[in-house]
């Protein structure tokens, strides 16, 4: 690898942990504004339509510990080498349990993003999602996937706390939608004025 390929590539690896930690700010965000009555709020029921899945719709502390505990998988089965973060419960975690976890987790997938697209050494060689799952080459794929898989979940809390009448501010979601904002808050430079 010559040594502009390899500046790229570890530049490539700290843009996708930042962009891996401002994924995370939008989750602690959400989670800072939630009204904590919605916590643990039972969900709606859902239509008799769809009577197999009646009452598998997941509480709001249920949805963020998931997020966790899937990255905490993302960690073991990619990178082992890794510290990886504890197991969140889902049946006692507190929003403050949560968001410590997901801070955790964000750094953990943070480090893993750096390695496995930018001067890892070549530790981090595959993406395994899920132990079921093929594993992928480490790419921006693996990127691209766990940004999806929180942001599918954000949507579901959002709409979930609307549902049980805790609908979050305008100004909130707006944030979400902040990326400057987001992304000076991690740390980078990529909304700053240099770049546009």
């Amino acid at each position: 690898m010559t040594t502009r390929q390899h500046q790229v590539h570890t530049q490539l690896g700290r843009t996708a942990s930042l962009i891996f930690a401002a994924n995370d700010r939008m989750n602690q965000v959400l989670i800072e504004h939630l009204d904590p009555a919605a916590w643990r709020a039972k969900p709606p029921a859902e239509p008799p339509a769809n009577a197999r899945a009646a009452g598998r719709t997941r509480t709001i502390a249920a949805i963020f510990t998931h997020m966790h505990n899937v990255r905490s998988k993302w960690v073991r089965l990619s990178a082992p080498h890794l510290k990886v973060p504890a197991q969140l419960n889902r049946s006692h975690c507190t929003p403050q349990q949560a968001r410590a976890g997901l801070t955790e987790s964000a750094a953990r997938c943070a480090e893993m993003l750096a390695e496995a697209l930018g001067d890892g050494g070549g530790r981090v060689e595959k993406f395994r999602r899920d132990g079921w799952a093929p594993p992928w080459p480490a790419g921006l794929e693996m990127l691209c996937y766990m940004i999806s898989h929180e942001a599918h979940h954000r949507g579901q809390v959002c709409m979930l706390a609307h549902q049980l009448g805790f609908r979050l501010p305008n100004e909130v979601t707006s944030e979400l939608w902040s990326w400057e904002k987001l992304w000076k808050q991690c740390g980078s430079f990529l909304g700053s004025a240099r770049h546009t």
